[in-house]
């Protein structure tokens, strides 16, 4: 019975617990049902905040590509305060450089309800309307948008439906004050405390930490839209006029937004409770309707640098929901059209020039209206201006403040102005570059000049060529020089190297600012003459140069290509093999090749086939050149046939098949534009009259390899290699034309030529940025989804892909940077702008990334980031030689003078520099070192070390002569120029200038190739003499060696250079036969630095009779062991037992010159130089220390699982590394070996980290813990049985020596004797007083019995 009650009870409480159980598994399905299925709005009822939170949540998620969803802040009640952000791929960055800011706030008035709907309705049709309505679609991809439904909250909850007057609970904030009355006022000072107006407090900040262009404040209570100024110093309730000093486009904005209101542009709003009022269109100035202090658009206004007006939506403030719809109708367009204002006036960029970096917060000013406002984080800016002329001033501080005038404004989009400021410190600024203006913001205007062009085809007047004949090479070079000099302000004729026989390939570059890269400008080359019988692409070129030079400034499309594009034209690569080929060839293979016989375009790296012919100083030269610029478009111009060419130009079978590459669509739109230009070419079958076969090309276009396999072809290695996308155009059947018909070829593709280059400016363009500083992030990788083909980020960040019209993925990825993607909608003309902003990882830790965690730094170390930065770019180190010139007389010093001018420097630099005797050498010449730095008689461990070595060839003195001029050129500008001054505050600079004075003595003066002196007096080659091991040496070392070694094996430094002579190249470890170099890619990196900072060792063709059986040394940079292999050199030394990368640097052929080259020597040496002061401050560096924060010295650090340093004092550590990720693994004796993974960036400085040690957790492979308690119990044991046998023996040898046993006479001492002895008290054992320790075997037995 009493069972069958429990289960009954059981059932019937089971009962509600499983239909509450359905209840909120169905409240769970509502909630989590798909969100394509919510109602579609019905614009009856007002939501309230909770139903508002959930609506927003869910479009937010609904919506996430274009969609975002925060709170800045909460109410007096603690409701949030919530804003949604709408614009395309919101969550790509938190700012857009180049999409202004827009804002409507609503419901600022609790009760004034109206403007909270048709906000939430607003937001739901451009949610809904982006991709299918193209005017909404433009709107979010162009406008950063953010929506505040309601800025009060907690009022909204007091008002009352249909109250139409309100109320003043629901009006004001939960603490009673009006939010429209809360913020700072210009006239009169306003009271009250932040915690009152937690609001007003978040919105003011919202609104200083956020560049807002243009706004809107939503009220109720009539219809009208009012304008700043708010209130007027006399504080007249009503009727005086405030004018801002932008009243002329306030008026004109506010009358935008009422004209598209069918009741506020009537200026007669009728409301109930003043039937009388009226507004002349709709519109009024705040101060003359009522005087408000406090008021919101005038703190924008003044405060923000954003332009706010007030609309007041309905006469009644909280009208009844079934008039909703009609005031959504009413305000749509209105609020769609002043929204579509933020983009009229002006708006562009300021950088500085020296390198091109965003200036945040500099000011522009527009003459004649007294009003400023300021640049972004990334130095843009945007000034909403009527239509008119204006001059636009920029001003920041430390920098020489820019005018421009004659700055068209006209109707529709904003006029784009980007300017440059030089700083003032800079010496001998130059003018700062202004581009010309347009009104195009998000396509580039390229290709809308052509286009205006064509329309004006038939108008325009262009100086054609005049002269056309076959030009020799040093007419052509005549030619050049002609025009570089008389067109000086937008050309610049330098060359990239030699031919075979020594003539010059001639570059001519076409720029509004030649010579220098503008950040978004794209670069462009044509080159012509591959072939030296193919010589009309080299007198097209040179027509070419003729017509943009005569053109420019009078002809719009010629002028824009000029003005928007870095152009570069090489009209002859091959100028030997023209000097050899005959004018009426038709087909003939004379001077095709050039001076050495080889087929430069099958001379190039091949991505199928490998080329074994050795690579010629032409195709060298052309690649060195093609990977020191961010070229984007190439055309390489040839003869034979009349068809574009395009990649890949061979397969891996060999056969003749189309070999498509992952940019054919691309490159099909590139050929297209060229041929569709040339009508011959267009049409597809050329040399008809040459050929009895029939060759035929669809649009005068083919992929290459369906023509015919080429194997290291140019075109190929530009798409694999560079960024570079090339054609190759075939421009006539006949290879060598006579002079007479160069007119007609002239004509035929004088367009397409044009057009060709216009294509550099489709697809994509922007910054790549790091989101902590807003500087360019280089060589980032952009990748397009489904296109097998990444390019990279120039030096400055800037970055342009070349894509046909279409919408794709983009992602962007840099080394120590977290990976962003976006989706872009490529427009069928002109470029699209995209932005990337990156954020930094700091570190990766047991495979965990950390974002940007590094802590604040000092303001100084950020400083000297910055200086290393800059020095690593493009024209740092250029401007730092420019800003400390050297005015020394070269000459060659013997010891004594050395040692003299050593002693000098001490003397007038006391304060940096200290000199120091390493030994001396077997004739007692002393072995001087010399350390620069800001504190040389203290050791700062902290500071990377670098060391500079010559004269270990006494025969080869040009070393000690560089290193001289090096050390006194920083001592002389320590303290004048900032850079230097930087460098050396944190560095520790060694200088060996001579280390085999003896063999200096020796030499012959004048001799490049005499060996006397090459050795020190003992005959010993001291390169060949530095052996760790004693069991590697046949005798002791010689004492310059020991000196050297002494003060290598001193450890702490973090790189060597080693100047020599013989040669013009760069060698790192090792001299000895090995089979592998551990660390080899930051040797080499190291020495490829070196090289390419000298103008001619980078093109690997020394030139040097010493030289020539190895050819063309790759980058001028060799593993010293294929140059001279040998054991016991200098730097094998400093890297096996000092743990310092060393590279040798062969400064000329000869080994003695004359001293008449010594300034020609400094000044191609000076700026490699330079650069090794830039790169012993980056790789990695840190501090090793304890749990408890104690530095631990000792510790070995090992890169990526080989190479190894050593912490020295106070922890530290410093290694250098090639670019790239880098395993880094800790271990020190007695603790957890760690490890982390750091990013090493080619252009940063050096990856800090801290490396935290715990004890070691396992003992003989055993669990701490567990051997710790093993062996705490063992000696518990032994002391314990000691402790027994001890007591038990001492307690016999009493009673043997009382006579008798002592026994125990109660059972309490039996226990505290055991309770002793079972706590093992070493102490109590020691100081009983039984301690006889005589015992006979029958009292140990006793005392066993018992």
């Amino acid at each position: 019975m009493s069972g069958q009650r429990v289960n009954n009870l059981c059932s019937s409480h089971k009962l509600p617990r499983m239909v509450l159980s359905l209840l909120v598994v169905y409240i769970s399905s509502i909630n989590s049902a798909p969100l394509g299925e919510q109602e579609a709005e019905t614009y009856n009822k007002y939501y309230n905040y909770t139903e508002l939170t959930d609506l927003l949540k869910s479009l937010a998620q609904r919506f996430a590509n274009i969609a975002n969803l925060t709170s800045i802040g909460k109410s007096v009640e603690n409701r949030e305060l919530w804003v949604m952000r709408i614009t395309k791929d919101p969550t790509v960055d938190v700012t857009f450089p180049g999409k202004p800011k827009f804002k409507y706030v609503g419901n600022m008035h609790g009760d004034e309800t109206v403007s909270r709907q048709v906000l939430v309705y607003l937001l739901e049709y451009l949610l809904e309307k982006y991709g299918e309505d193209q005017r909404v679609t433009e709107l979010l991809n162009t406008t950063d948008i953010y929506i505040m439904p309601s800025m009060n909250p907690d009022g909204f909850e007091k008002s009352i439906e249909g109250q139409c007057t309100g109320t003043d609970e629901g009006r004001y904030n939960a603490k009673n004050f009006d939010l429209n009355r809360s913020f700072p006022d210009q006239f009169e000072e306003i009271h009250v405390q932040a915690e009152d107006i937690p609001e007003g407090a978040a919105v003011m900040k919202w609104i200083l930490e956020n560049k807002f262009v243009l706004s809107g404040n939503l009220h109720g209570g009539t219809v009208v839209a009012s304008y700043p100024y708010d209130d007027s110093a006399d504080h007249d309730t009503e009727g005086t006029y405030s004018r801002s000093p932008d009243d002329a486009l306030f008026s004109y904005l506010a009358r935008v937004y009422a004209q598209n209101n069918p009741v506020m542009k009537t200026g007669q709003p009728m409301c109930e409770e003043n039937l009388s009022e009226t507004f002349k269109d709709g519109i009024t100035n705040g101060a003359k309707w009522y005087d408000v202090a406090g008021g919101m658009q005038d703190y924008n206004y003044l405060k923000g640098n954003c332009l706010e007006i007030t609309m007041e939506l309905s006469c009644c403030k909280y009208p009844p929901s079934s008039q909703l719809r009609t005031e959504w109708d009413n305000n749509r367009e209105a609020l769609l059209a002043y929204m579509e204002k933020i983009h009229i006036g002006v708006r562009g960029f300021v950088r500085a020039a020296r390198n091109e970096a965003p200036l945040a917060d500099a000011v522009i000013m527009v003459a004649g209206i007294n009003h400023n406002v300021s640049t972004a984080r990334y130095g843009d800016y945007y000034r909403l201006l009527l239509p008119g002329t204006y001059t636009i001033t920029a001003v920041a501080p430390g920098y020489i403040p820019m005018s421009v005038a004659g700055v068209e404004v006209n109707e529709g989009k904003a006029t784009e102005l980007n300017i440059t400021l030089v700083a003032e410190t800079d010496e001998n600024p130059t003018t700062p570059s202004i581009p010309e203006s347009s009104s195009d913001t998000s396509a580039d205007s390229g290709s809308t000049s052509k286009a205006a062009a064509d329309e004006k085809q038939g108008s325009r007047v262009t100086v054609q060529p005049q002269d056309f004949r076959h030009h020799h090479y040093n007419d052509m070079e005549l030619f050049l020089k002609k025009f570089s000099s008389e067109y000086s302000s937008i050309t610049r004729l330098y060359f990239i190297g030699k031919s075979v026989q020594g003539r010059l390939l001639w570059v001519m570059e076409i720029s509004n600012n030649p010579g220098v890269h503008e950040l978004g400008e794209p670069e462009f080359k044509y080159i012509g003459n591959m072939h030296g019988n193919e010589v009309v692409g080299r007198e097209l070129l040179l027509n070419l140069i003729e017509y943009l030079c005569r053109n420019y400034g009078t002809d719009p499309e010629v002028t824009q290509l000029i003005n928007s594009t870095r152009i570069h034209i090489m009209p002859s690569m091959n100028p030997d093999g023209y000097e050899m080929s005959q004018e009426g060839d038709i087909e003939g293979i004379q001077g095709r090749n050039n001076s050495n016989n080889y087929d430069l375009n099958r001379n190039f790296p091949d991505r199928f086939n490998l080329i074994t012919d050795p690579r010629q100083p032409e195709t060298i030269s052309v690649m060195n050149w093609a990977k020191s610029y961010p070229f984007v478009l190439s055309a390489n111009l040839h003869g034979g046939s009349l068809v574009v060419n395009y990649p890949f130009d061979d397969n891996l079978e060999d056969v003749v098949v189309y070999s498509k590459s992952s940019d054919d669509a691309v490159f099909r739109m590139l050929a297209l534009a060229y041929s569709q230009e040339n009508i011959q070419m267009h049409d597809g079958y050329p040399c008809k009259e040459l050929h009895s076969y029939e060759e035929h090309f669809p649009d005068g276009i083919t992929n290459g390899a369906a023509w015919y396999n080429v194997h290291g072809g140019m075109q190929d290695w530009n798409y694999v290699n560079t960024n570079c996308f090339e054609v190759t155009i075939e421009l006539g059947c006949y290879k060598y034309p006579p002079a007479k018909d160069l007119p007609k070829y002239w004509e035929q593709n004088r367009e397409s030529l044009l057009q060709f280059i216009h294509q550099v400016h489709r697809g994509i363009k922007g910054m790549v940025i790091d989101s902590k500083d807003g500087s360019g992030i280089p060589n980032a990788t952009i990748t397009v989804d489904l296109i097998n083909h990444s390019i990279t980020s120039n030096i400055a960040g800037d970055y342009w892909r070349l894509l046909v019209p279409g919408k794709y993925l983009l992602n962007v990825s840099a080394q120590g940077y977290s990976s962003v993607s976006t989706h872009v909608d490529v427009p069928k003309e002109g470029v699209e702008i995209v932005n990337f902003t990156l954020t930094r990882i700091h570190s990766y830790t047991t495979g965990q990334m950390t974002e940007d965690s590094t802590p604040i730094l000092d303001p100084s170390v950020e400083e000297f980031q910055s200086l290393i930065k800059l020095l690593s770019g493009e024209s740092g180190l250029d401007k730092l030689i420019m800003d400390t010139p050297t005015q020394s007389s070269f000459r060659y010093r013997r010891y004594s003078e050395v040692s003299e001018f050593l002693r000098g420097l001490t003397l007038n630099f006391p304060e940096i520099t200290s000199l120091h005797s390493l030994g001396q050498s077997v004739e007692f010449r002393t072995i001087w070192a010399l350390e620069i730095s800001n504190n040389p008689k203290v050791q700062e461990p902290s500071e990377p070390k670098i060391r500079f070595v010559a004269g270990i060839h006494g025969n080869a003195p040009v070393g000690t002569e560089l290193l001289l001029e090096f050390a006194a050129s920083l001592c002389i500008n320590y303290g004048k120029n900032a850079a230097i001054t930087k460098l050396i505050n944190e560095t520790r600079i060694v200088i060996l200038p001579s280390i085999n004075p003896d063999g200096r003595e020796l030499a012959k003066e004048k001799d490049c190739t005499s060996t006397v002196g090459m050795t020190n007096v003992h005959g010993k080659d001291l390169d060949s003499d530095f052996f760790g091991n004693a069991s590697q040496r046949a005798a002791d070392p010689q004492p310059e060696t020991r000196a050297v070694m002494d003060l290598i094996q001193e450890r702490g430094f973090s790189l060597s250079v080693a100047l020599d002579g013989g040669s013009v190249l760069v060698t790192y470890p090792y001299d000895k036969p090995v089979q592998s170099v551990e660390n080899e890619d930051t040797l080499k990196y190291l020495a490829t630095v070196y090289a390419k900072k000298h103008p001619t060792m980078h093109l690997g063709n020394t030139g040097c009779p010493n030289s020539s059986q190895l050819g063309n040394i790759p980058e001028g940079v060799l593993r010293a062991a294929e140059w001279h292999s040998h054991m016991g050199s200098m730097k094998d030394f400093s890297v096996d037992f000092g743990h310092c990368p060393e590279m040798t640097v062969y400064t000329s052929c000869c080994l003695f010159p004359q001293a008449e080259m010594l300034p020609t020597l400094w000044t191609e040496n000076r700026k490699s130089l330079l650069s090794m002061l830039v790169e012993v401050h980056k790789g990695v560096r840190g501090v090793v220390k304890d749990k408890n924060g104690k530095p631990i010295v000792g510790a070995i650090i090992v890169l990526n699982g080989g190479v190894r340093v050593f912490t020295g004092e106070g922890g530290y550590f410093h290694a250098l590394l090639a670019p790239g990720l880098h395993n880094i693994e800790a271990v020190a004796d007695g603790y957890q070996q760690q490890s982390q993974k750091v990013s090493v960036s080619p252009f940063e400085a050096a990856s800090s980290i801290i490396i935290e040690f715990d004890m070691e957790n396992d003992i003989f492979g055993l669990p701490r813990e567990l051997v710790v308690a093993s062996a705490a119990a063992a000696m518990t044991a032994l002391v314990v049985t000691a402790c027994i046998i001890w007591c038990v023996c001492s307690a016999k040898s009493n009673r043997q020596k009382d006579g008798f046993h002592r026994l125990r006479q109660h059972r309490d001492d039996y226990d505290d004797e055991i309770r002793l002895m079972s706590m093992g008290s070493k102490k109590s054992l020691l100081s009983h007083e039984f301690q006889d320790e005589s015992e006979s075997d029958e009292d140990t037995l006793y005392t066993n019995k018992l």
